[in-house]
């Protein structure tokens, strides 16, 4: 789902980005990055089922006689099930930070739109950020929590900026 409302954010990006041509001089090249982000998220969502499912399989799977064999096979499954969540974080950052920006210079009459964007961004972030800590608990020296932890301060900031945007007329 993180994944999903990742893409419907970046595709309310793609149209207002298109939408404030006359505002923007880089709202093409905005729109590309938006489109861009949005096809990201469609393939980290079919990712994120894939590698969920090898999780599936090796809590089902008995490990044979060895037990920490099992434990060992999880816990792979669970590291390699974290990458697609960390992706998806990346990218609601750069949708955030998009609608930050076309809110911020687009098209006035679209900021509802980028204010729902950063918030869809932002709690597709938040959600992904959670499966990341889950899939990792007691993982030591693993740098993707930390990363996400930043990822998610900025898009914290990016969102507030966002709905801090008064319409202009």
């Amino acid at each position: 789902m993180a994944a999903i409302t990742a893409g419907l954010a970046a595709g309310l990006c793609v149209k207002a980005a298109r939408l404030s041509a006359s505002q923007m001089p880089d709202a093409r090249d905005i729109e590309a990055t938006a489109e861009r982000l949005r096809n990201r998220a469609a393939t980290l969502c079919e990712l994120d089922a894939a590698t969920y499912r090898l999780v599936v399989t090796a809590m089902r799977s008995a490990g044979g006689p060895d037990p920490q064999e099992r434990q060992r096979a999880v816990a792979e499954a669970l590291s390699r099930a974290s990458d697609a969540p960390v992706d998806i974080v990346e990218v609601a950052a750069g949708v955030v930070a998009l609608a930050a920006r076309i809110a911020e210079s687009g098209n006035p009459n679209l900021l509802g739109d980028m204010i729902s964007a950063a918030l869809l961004g932002e709690s597709s972030a938040r959600s992904a950020a959670a499966l990341v800590a889950i899939n990792l608990e007691g993982v030591r020296d693993d740098e993707r929590p930390s990363k996400v932890a930043a990822l998610l301060k900025q898009i914290a900031e990016d969102s507030a900026r966002t709905s801090r945007v008064r319409r202009r007329q």
